[in-house]
Formats: C-alpha cells, structure tokens, sequence
C-alpha cells in the first residue's frame, strides 16, 4: 500500500508539473484521488476547471461544464453545467446548473437551475426546480418550484410548493401539502390536514381546517375566516335525523361539520331496534344574498350507526331558500336530492317511497329518493 501511494504521488507530481498554468485561466480537466491529491495539487482551490472529477473530493474556484467526486465536491464561488456527487455539494452560487447528490446541495448564495438531493437543499435564494427527500430551505425568495418529501420553507414562493407534510413562506403562487400549507399570501394552499393563511386570492382546500384572515372560497369542514361568517344551525330532514352543525367559511363557499340522532327507531332485518347516531360533512355554497333573503346550496354527506357494525349513509344535494330575521338568525328550509346505501338493514325502513332502489342481499340496499330539510340558523 505505501509503494502504491507513492506511486501516485509521483504521478500527480510529475502531471501538475507538466500542466501548470496560471490560476486565472480556465484547465480543460482537473482531476484527483482527494483534495489536494490531484493534478494541479493546491492550486486546485484557486482555479477555473472546465471539467473536474475526483474519486472522493474534489476543490475548485469555479467550475464551468462538470463537476464529479464519489463524496463531495466544493466549489467556492461559481459552479455552472453540472454538478455530481455521492454525498454533498458545497457551492458559493450556481448559475444554469443542475446540482444531484446523494444527501444534500448546499449554496453559500443564490441557485439558478434545478436541484436534486436525497435528503436537503439548501440556499439563500433559488431559481429553477428543487427536489429532496426531505426538505429545501430557501433563506430568501424562490422563483420555481419545490418538491420535498417533507417540508418546504422560503420566504417568498412565486411558483410552486409540494410537500409529503408541510410547506411554510410569505407570498406563494400555489401549495400542496400532505398536512400543513402556511403562507402570508397566498393564491392556492391545498392541505390534507390545515391551511394558514392572510390573504388568499384563490381557493384553500383543506382535509379538516382552513385559517385565513381574508378567503372568500375556503373549502374544508371548519374554516375560520376573519372577515367570514361563523354560524351554529339545527336542522331536520324527512328521516327523523335531526343534526346540530358548525357552519363556517367565507362570503361564497363554507364548510358544514355536525353531528347528531335519529328521533325515529329503525329496525333492521333481523329484528332488532336501533337508536341511530348521526355524523355530517359538507361543504355549502351561498348563490345568491338579497337583502334579508339568500339562497344556498349545499352538499352533505350523513352516516348513522348504532355502533354494531351496520351502517347508513345519506349524501345529499340540498337546495335552501332561506330568510334572516334580526342581526343574528335564520330560517332554512327546502328540496334535497338524495342517495343512500345501507348495510345489515339498518335505516330502511326511515323512508317508504323512493325513486329507485335495489337489494343486493338482506346486507345492501341502494336507492334515490327527493326528501325536505328545514331548520334554524344563528350567527356567532
């Protein structure tokens, strides 16, 4: 192993000595073993390579075509074309580059071009295209995208965040998490879980909560919107089912969440009296706003159980004219389109006509009906 490596000593020695130029000039090739093992030795940081490739790690000043090491290469001040390396990049700024390792890109300054890491990417401004397994920070302002598997953060985003959990900046064109989005403002968040936001331009959609100081379109089941409308109503359909709902959203679109009991006993197949409980979901819409009279739409899934395994779900369209009286309340009340599947029986007997129907078995029943729903509404 020593003769070995003095071989390449040797080597290296005798190379740099043949190709030596002046480090403000830019070397076709620069190649190595390891920072400073390499053909231009120390000089190697001080110089302009069109293409360097080093085994482990290589150093350069700047690199302007292509840049290779099994573990990591660092170029302090500019790197152009493309960088690759096993495990790390560590580049003053890049500029028309593409920058791929194993674990992580990190840029002192500004990136232009697209980077792909298997867990970070790292930069105080970004351009282009990010990819990471895990997550890109951006110090500053992001023009392009980010795409992480778990969390997306800048300052200002005009492009486009997606994130396995969570995305946070100021301004942003559009996000797209798998749990959180959280923004100043904001065009587009769609959240799995929760979207936060100032002003939304745009839509917020959300898996449970959407929070906004300004959202005319929120769509989830509770969305609380500072300049929006907040309201606790109690209604009750053909079925019996009478259910209390949180309504919740902005001047156009709201969420629905309530939950509720059947004032009627169903009896399934085999018998046996039920006492339903019920569960409601829905998003709603007001159409139009006269005066003290509105009309809304609304789109409302409704599941009662008894807790033994059976089933009953309602999904309706429900058209409601409604009247509001004093500063704080609301009459409701109209036409609903229905379908519903059951399971075990449980909850046919709660209608006796339909418009179809149909038994799979004893275990599942499917029909549309036009049922009425109606009830009262107070602001909060």
């Amino acid at each position: 192993m020593r003769v070995i490596y003095l071989l390449l000593l040797t080597l290296f020695a005798t190379v740099s000595q043949a190709f030596a130029q002046d480090s403000a000039s830019a070397h076709p090739v620069n190649i190595g073993l390891v920072y400073p093992l390499g053909v231009f030795g120390m000089q190697s940081a001080n110089q302009v390579d069109r293409v360097s490739f080093f085994v482990i790690a290589g150093k350069s000043k700047s690199v302007t075509a292509t840049a290779v090491a099994g573990v990591s290469n660092i170029i302090t001040e500019l790197g152009t074309g493309v960088q690759v390396a096993g495990f790390s990049n560590h580049i003053g700024t890049t500029w028309h580059s593409t920058s791929v390792a194993g674990f992580m890109n990190l840029v002192k300054s500004h990136a232009d071009g697209v980077m792909l890491a298997g867990f970070l990417n790292k930069s105080v401004s970004f351009r282009g295209v990010q990819f990471a397994g895990f997550t890109n920070l951006v110090k500053k302002e992001v023009y392009g995208t980010q795409l992480a598997g778990f969390y997306n953060h800048a300052s200002m985003n005009t492009g486009i965040q997606l994130a396995g959990f969570a995305n946070t900046t100021g301004k942003a064109g559009v996000q797209v998490a798998g749990f959180l989005n959280k923004a100043t403002d904001v065009k587009l968040q769609v959240g799995g879980f929760v979207n936060i936001a100032k002003k939304v331009k745009g839509v917020q959609v959300a898996g449970f909560i959407n929070i906004a100081d300004s959202s005319d379109c929120p769509i989830g089941l509770i969305n609380i919107v500072k300049g929006g409308e907040r309201q606790i109503a109690v209604s009750i359909d053909e079925t019996g089912t009478l259910i209390g709902a949180f309504k919740s959203g902005g001047r156009r679109l709201y969420g629905i969440l309530g939950v509720g009991y059947n004032v009627k006993e169903s009896r399934s197949y085999k018998g046996e009296t039920d006492h339903l409980y019920a569960l409601q979901g829905g998003i709603g819409a007001n159409l139009l706003d006269v005066g003290v009279a509105r009309l809304k739409l609304e789109v409302t899934n409704t599941t009662l159980t008894a807790f033994k395994g059976s089933f009953y779900n309602k999904s309706a369209l429900s058209i409601l004219p409604s009247v509001r009286f004093g500063n704080r309340f609301e009459i409701f009340g109209g036409p609903t389109f229905n379908a519903i599947s059951t399971k075990h029986g449980l909850g046919n007997d709660l209608r006796k006509h339909y418009i179809w129907s149909d038994h799979y078995s004893h275990e599942r029943f499917n029909a549309i009906y036009i049922g009425v729903t109606g009830g009262l509404a107070m602001t909060i």
